[in-house]
């Protein structure tokens, strides 16, 4: 679809001391000062204004609109780009549009997506349109012949997606990536461990920070606002406040 090279680049994860790379492995909480040392202004195009990226962002979303690169086009009701601030400080990956997010093209609005917002409201503490909420296909997968059932995005629908994703990402440079599950996790930092060893531990794409945490549509499988791990992802929540410098949100800081 015309996007450069640079962008379809694989993602490193990152682990041991500055500099070193390891295919399967993450960052300890302790050697978060490499991210302190390499955050700031210098990890953003200066020269590409708020502005200037919304517009380009228009363009790749016009440009994605149309995609018939994998088979998921011949499904879908609209495609599912992506929404928030050009100049957001935090991204969140999930892994497809649902049902509803087909229907309205926005990511993240069905019950999934309503406990997504209380989690940056009340976690994060600012405003849902103050962060970017992106997937890494923009068409929703659903089980063959009976498109009532979402599935996980294939392997080959990821990769005709990638280089959307990449250059949402290029465009955005938030300080922090939060990924939402298993595909987004493994996607992002190129690894096949499962979320459950991943969760709470840092990784990075390229020099970008990156959080794993469950998907809000575990949650509400294991019991919603009442679900067992919901204190572990207000525990990562709490880490990327932590390392963003941002205040805890009183009712939460327990």
């Amino acid at each position: 679809m015309g996007l450069s090279a640079a962008s379809t680049r694989n993602s490193k994860p990152f682990c041991g001391r500055p500099g070193r790379h390891n295919n399967n492995r993450s960052i300890p909480v302790s050697q978060l000062d490499f991210f302190q040392n390499n955050k700031g202004p210098s990890s953003r195009t200066e020269a590409e204004s708020a502005e200037s990226r919304a517009t380009v962002l228009t363009a790749l979303s016009d440009r994605v609109s149309g995609c018939t690169l994998c088979k998921l086009h011949q499904t879908r009701t609209q495609t599912v780009f992506g929404e928030g601030s050009p100049e957001a400080e935090v991204m969140f990956i999930g892994e497809g549009p649902g049902r509803v997010e087909d229907q309205t093209g926005r990511p993240f609005v069905g019950p999934a997506g309503d406990l997504l917002t209380r989690i940056i409201e009340r976690g994060l503490g600012v405003p849902r349109e103050r962060v970017y909420i992106a997937n890494i296909v923009k068409c929703r997968p659903t089980v063959e012949l009976r498109f009532e059932r979402d599935r996980a995005p294939e392997a080959d629908e990821v990769t005709a997606c990638a280089p959307y994703l990449r250059e949402q990402i290029r465009l955005i440079r938030p300080r922090v990536i939060i990924t939402l599950g298993n595909p987004a996790t493994r996607f992002i930092l190129a690894t096949s461990r499962g979320i459950t060893s991943m969760r709470g531990t840092w990784g990075r794409y390229e020099d970008i920070p990156v959080m794993p945490t469950y998907h809000p549509s575990y949650l509400l499988r294991s019991g919603g606002e009442k679900s067992p791990h919901r204190r572990d992802v207000w525990s990562d929540i709490k880490q990327v406040l932590e390392y963003l410098g941002w205040p805890i949100p009183a009712r939460e800081n327990s």
